[in-house]
């Protein structure tokens, strides 16, 4: 005879609960396999024999790779470091005119991917640009009368880089500014310590996690970039991956150079790790109120508004500009009805991979949630890490085992069953999606993690009390609450998907073309105006998001008065 559950004891209704609750870090460890595969299929391909072309590639081109590859991620992290760390510190501690608006303008840049930036400066620099045309129009100068810095070498990928990556610095060192103690910083004053030094030997270090995360992101995106360094010519192991598995059709010996990409990515993250040693950041003060600001004076105020204004010009102002000045003068010939397929491939996948990817991410917090096993928490950690993977290395990892699985379909049905197939998985959408989802799946957890954790575990008490199983908790009582954190999730993975182009170019399917992928196809070609179109469009997409991350980040602070 059946019965109801709600008849049930309180004791015996909450074991039924925990017991179903076991499916949950099953679907994780199903999920962590899901985003583990592509990295252990290009670690096993490390070990596996790729005859010549490895030992040509090692005496050749190798050893460009490798210096061009550290010295963009130390560049860029110098800079990123000393652009995001002070202007975070400025707009939280400093008043200054325009410091309100610099608040969320300096997240700009965000929005601007990387490769367009080079674009854009490209065209601006080059010889036949504005810039310097104008400069020998004024002063009369012929072609070897002048010395103007490259804009398509090393350095300017770095300069370039690290006006695009600062935000990622300034946006975890800003937060971490704005959660510090009153009492903290207050103390420091009545020590004698002005400024300058409170900001130097007492929230620095406070915010060492954060600043250090940060520069761990921009390195990330660093190795992780195609689009900007292929344009610009400069050898890193991305566009190597690239050149090698395309250009020489060795799928093993691309494979390996992810995986030597991938060991100086966890070396990284080791390395960040060790730094911190057992050092412990705590704020020993529940006291929280706003933040004291330093009124600047005098010249002082001007070189804040300046060191401040330059990244957001550089790094967002101008490129915008001179996107929306080469669409307007040239822009793309086929925009009409052919640019309205790449709006659509764009979105429909950024929109797929956006549903999924906090779908998964749901499944991840809450699972964590209902059970702290061993199983679960490293089922996060896995999970977690795709971010850190380039998504050249990533595309490598997905085209090797579902080439397989293809082949074997392929046997299978047109073979055996005589059923005319392509390629079901590596030939379609259902690849790309993959990647996405192994790469940005981070960003949804944490935003949707950050929101969970805010919910008290009472109201799961109460839900269970009513005979609610963990899915009818999660759907009817925590999911209303966090809507508008699955929201934000959703919209930070759109942005990311829409910008990304070093695993769209190598999984997307044969005449299927992106903004990212014909903005990357025209400029490749030297068609710099006509590829404006695609990028600016790209832009665009981004920028409210940025605004809306910004402005939820003032109102984060415990004790904010409100006031923006």
């Amino acid at each position: 005879m059946a019965v109801s559950t709600r008849a049930l004891p309180l004791v015996t209704r909450m074991a039924l609960t925990a017991r179903r609750a076991g499916i949950w870090p099953v679907m994780m460890g199903l999920i962590a396999l899901f985003v583990a595969l592509p990295v252990l299929t290009v670690m096993v391909q490390l070990f596996t024999p790729a005859g010549e072309v490895w030992s040509h590639l090692a005496s050749t081109v190798l050893p460009r790779y490798l210096v061009n590859t550290v010295g963009l991620a130390v560049g860029v992290g110098i800079g990123v470091l000393l652009i995001g760390v002070g202007t975070a510190w400025l707009v939280v501690m400093c008043r200054f005119p325009g410091q309100r608006i610099f608040e969320w303008a300096l997240l700009l840049p965000l929005a601007v991917p990387t490769y367009v930036i080079a674009y854009a400066y490209t065209d601006f620099l080059q010889f036949a640009g504005p810039l310097q045309t104008l400069l020998r129009d004024v002063f009369g100068w012929g072609a070897g009368d002048y010395w103007f810095p490259p804009v398509r070498s090393l350095g300017g990928a770095i300069a370039l880089l690290t006006l695009v990556l600062y935000p990622y610095v300034y946006l975890l060192t800003r937060a971490a500014f704005l959660e510090q103690s009153v009492c903290v910083l207050e103390v420091g004053r009545t020590l004698g310590r002005g400024p300058w030094r409170l900001f130097g030997t007492v929230a620095v270090p406070l915010a060492r996690p954060a600043i250090a995360g940060g520069t761990a992101l921009a390195l990330m995106e660093t190795l992780n970039e195609f689009g900007a360094v292929q344009f610009f010519a400069v050898d890193t192991f991305t566009t190597g991956i690239y050149r090698t598995w395309f250009g020489l059709g060795e799928r093993t010996a691309a494979a390996q150079l992810a995986g030597v990409l991938l060991v100086f990515v966890l070396l990284l993250l080791l390395l960040e790790r060790v730094s911190r040693g057992r050092s412990q950041y705590f704020h020993t003060s529940s006291r929280y109120r706003e933040l004291p600001r330093y009124e600047l004076l005098g010249a002082k105020r001007w070189l804040a508004l300046g060191a401040c204004a330059l990244p957001v010009l550089l790094g967002f102002l101008v490129p915008a500009a001179l996107l929306l000045q080469m669409t307007l003068t040239g822009g793309d010939q086929r925009f009409g009805w052919p640019f309205v397929g790449y709006v659509f491939n764009s979105v429909s996948l950024a929109g797929i991979a956006a549903l999924a990817a906090v779908g998964l991410a749901v499944v991840l917090s809450y699972g964590v949630r209902l059970s702290q096993s061993p199983i679960a928490v490293a089922a996060v950690r896995v999970s977690a890490m795709g971010y850190a993977i380039p998504g050249a290395v990533i595309a490598v990892g997905i085209l090797i085992p579902l080439g397989w699985v293809d082949q074997r379909l392929y046997r299978l049905l047109s073979g055996e069953w005589g059923w005319e197939v392509g390629l079901i998985l590596t030939g379609t959408g259902i690849a790309l999606v993959y990647a996405y989802l192994v790469r940005f799946l981070a960003v949804a957890y944490n935003a949707v993690q950050a929101s969970l954790t805010k919910v008290t575990p009472s109201m799961d008490a109460a839900s269970r009390t009513l005979g609610k199983t963990p899915g009818g908790t999660l759907r009817q009582v925590h999911a209303p609450i966090m809507r508008g954190s699955l929201l934000a999730a959703g919209i930070l993975v759109f942005v990311d998907v829409m910008k990304e182009l070093p695993a769209t170019i190598i999984l997307r399917p044969f005449d299927f073309t992106t903004l990212a992928v014909r903005s990357y196809e025209l400029a490749s070609d030297e068609r710099l105006s006509q590829s404006s179109t695609a990028a600016l469009a790209i832009v665009v997409v981004g920028v409210l998001p940025v605004i809306l991350l910004s402005r939820a980040m003032q109102r984060s602070r415990p004790g904010q008065s409100g006031r923006n």
